[in-house]
């Protein structure tokens, strides 16, 4: 039996029409399980380069059905991952808020025209199902734990009018104790407070890195007026209060604003006061239900400071955290869910890793892709590509490392990463400068190998496997200040360790580097800049590394360095749109009585989104149709040399933040128009309207 699970939104990426709650329809992926085993699964934003997708997932979609080599009418059940009647109402409030939009306000009507529009197949309402979303959440985790019993805690910042649940999760049977309202949702109790630190959804985490640097003990008794714990392990959150209060006692930090200390306790009382309320409800439903195990999933799950503290408190025997615990976890949960109802077993063993998105592909094929790239690209192919790596690390370098099937979940492990020496603190400052562009306060995870990970951590006794850094644990005394790039301020880091059955490649470059070092440990952290998803494939790759500081990139067998680059280097590439961007030339006040036409380009609807470019670049980029060779676009214009270099570092600056897409020609790249490791695109929608 074939289960199809998807999360996600309901407009296509060039489209966007759907001004839906930021909660809601984010995170879009697909999930394929064949006999409630998973064979495929990817994130949609993965191969949009959305970030939090909140597109429908077709691309995910067609990712799973082309790796089980099926086709849409071969799958026995379709799962979306909230209910029906969630749905509908959302849909309702969109039709009041754009009277204009002209869709549906049926969810299974919807799903099914968007299905037969992007697939050419009917789906029959018989194989269309509807789950619940904190449901999905908790299968998500509890299947995949290899538990025979446990406690079941979704939670996150809501879905289906609700923003967690527990439940008792025995065999193949889940039964729930208790759910929590939207009005006591700890995911918008920890969102609406880093609004007044400077940050938004998705910024949640952001917040838990920063945490350690404060003192909570000065704003505790301000958060105490935020929460009620409450007998029975029952809580009560005010979120009204919360905004009026910070208001009134903190200088409010706007985005781009220093840190101050202020800031950082109000961060730490922030992260205690989650923490409390958690372990209020947990205690409580440990010692009424008995259960000594307990799954975790949502987005709350990714705290992964809370885990760790839960971890070391003995409270439980052992703890599993579903590592894609945001929603795209969900798309799993809902697969398996209605692979449970069609009579198929869940896995009984647990879950060991998660490489389950698309490969690389063939050594053929990847180097085909990188010599595409003659032009930017050294490339070098080594037989013993794990020793050449550390080595290259050993003396200093910081490299992006791209190797077989990717990650399904927010965490770089050890397929898609940025890999380091551990070692030198100066590294943490120094990757968040040259690739993520981002707070220099912010950790970077450790990978060690599994057999040495107790020597460096204090590991809880009789655990040894933390392969999806879902838990904050020690690093012990002795190693704080020989891991300087990985220890946070705390003396804690997030951690991965690293097996050789689990993932021999990895496995290899970092013992290759325990064999130069004596240090069986590498600083990991997701392969990406600041205005970009995890990389996916190859071509992913190579943009990335040519649009930071990173030293090298290994991709397969492959080690690639950087050529010096001229002008007639890049006009040699292709340039095209992507198809979430669109181009507006719009009148602005510059002064009270004086207007101007400005242009820029935009990743999605809103003006918010836009970068303002210039007009020579504004008119260059309007001749574009599909994909145009720069050169063939400059030269439609007479322009000095000097004038042509201004106009290609503008467009390197907008390739940099993900607003236009630079590549080899067509006949360069891969024989199907695609990327090593991608299905052949789709054409691309541009969107480009005066407004």
């Amino acid at each position: 039996m074939l289960c199809l699970g998807l999360s996600g939104g309901l407009d296509k990426v060039y489209e966007n029409p759907l001004e839906l709650p930021k909660t809601f329809l984010h995170d879009g992926a697909a999930v394929l399980v064949r006999d409630g085993r998973v064979i495929a699964a990817v994130e949609e934003e993965r191969l949009n380069r959305i970030k939090h997708s909140n597109k429908f997932p077709s691309s995910a979609i067609r990712y799973c059905l082309a790796t089980a080599g099926v086709q849409l009418h071969d799958i026995d059940r379709i799962a979306f991952y909230a209910t029906e009647g969630y749905c509908n109402t959302m849909l309702e409030r969109l039709l009041v808020s754009q009277p204009n939009v002209s869709i549906p306000l049926d969810a299974r009507l919807l799903l099914r025209t968007l299905l037969a529009q992007e697939f050419g197949a009917e789906v029959e309402e018989s194989r269309l199902s509807f789950v619940h979303h904190h449901h999905a959440h908790a299968a998500s985790a509890f299947a995949m734990s290899g538990f025979e019993q446990s406690l079941i805690f979704a939670v996150d910042g809501g879905g289906d009018f609700l923003s967690g649940v527990l439940a008792v999760g025995s065999g193949t049977e889940m039964a729930e104790l208790a759910s929590f309202p939207e009005r006591n949702s700890l995911g918008l109790f920890y969102l609406e407070a880093i609004r007044y630190l400077g940050y938004d959804l998705f910024d949640e985490y952001k917040i838990m890195g920063l945490a350690p640097y404060g003192d909570p003990a000065p704003f505790r008794e301000l958060f105490e007026q935020f929460y009620e714990l409450l007998d029975n392990g029952d809580y009560r959150v005010h979120l009204d209060r919360i905004g009026p209060t910070l208001l009134r006692s903190i200088q409010v930090r706007t985005k781009g604003m220093p840190f101050t200390q202020q800031h950082r306790d109000v961060s730490a009382s922030l992260q205690e006061a989650l923490e409390r309320i958690v372990f209020h409800i947990l205690r409580h439903y440990r010692k009424t239900t008995g259960m000594k195990r307990l799954c975790l999933a949502g987005g709350v799950a990714h705290n992964c400071t809370v885990n760790g503290k839960l971890l070391y408190s003995g409270l439980f025997e052992d703890i599993f955290v579903q590592p894609a615990a945001h929603d795209a976890g969900c798309a799993l949960g809902a697969a398996l869910m209605v692979s449970g109802d069609l009579g198929m077993p869940a896995p009984v063993e647990r879950l060991q890793d998660v490489y389950w998105g698309p490969d690389i592909g063939s050594e053929r094929a990847v180097e085909r892709e990188l010599s595409a790239w003659a032009g930017h690209l050294d490339v070098e192919r080594h037989d013993d590509i794990a020793a050449s790596a550390a080595g290259w690390m050993a003396d200093g370098a910081v490299i992006g490392w791209v190797q077989g099937r990717s990650e399904f979940g927010p965490r770089a492990l050890g397929n898609r990463s940025i890999l380091a020496d551990p070692r030198p603190a100066s590294n943490k400052g120094r990757i968040n400068a040259m690739v993520k562009k981002r707070e220099g306060y912010r950790p970077f995870a450790p990978s060690v190998l599994e057999e040495d990970a107790n020597e460096f951590f204090e590991l809880p006794e009789g655990k040894r496997e933390f392969p999806f850094m879902n838990f904050v644990v020690r690093v012990r005394d002795s190693k704080r200040s020989v891991l300087g790039a990985i220890t946070h301020v705390d003396g804690t880091a997030r951690l991965q360790t690293v097996s050789r059955k689990s993932n021999p490649v990895y496995w290899e470059v970092i013992s290759a580097f325990k064999e130069r070092t004596g240090i069986p440990v590498l600083l990991n952290t997701s392969f990406n800049n600041n205005a970009e998803p995890i990389v996916d494939s190859v071509s992913d790759a190579i943009t990335t590394f040519l649009t930071t500081d990173l030293d090298g990139l290994v991709v397969g067998p492959f080690l690639v360095k950087k050529r010096t680059t001229g002008l007639d280097d890049w006009t040699a590439l292709t340039v095209s749109l992507p198809a979430y961007a669109s181009l507006h030339r719009v009148r602005a006040f510059t002064a009270e009585d004086r207007q101007e036409t400005a242009c820029e380009i935009r990743r999605g609807h809103s003006n918010r989104d836009g970068v303002r470019i210039s007009h020579g670049l504004f008119d260059l980029l309007m001749q574009i149709e599909g994909e145009t060779v720069l050169g063939a676009l400059l030269n439609t214009i007479t322009l000095d040399r000097s004038k042509h270099e201004a106009l290609v570092n503008e467009l390197l600056g907008l390739w940099e933040q993900r607003c236009v897409r630079l590549h080899p020609p067509r006949a360069t790249r891969t024989a199907n128009g695609g990327s090593a490791g991608h299905p052949a695109a789709e054409p691309e929608n541009v969107n480009i309207d005066f407004v």
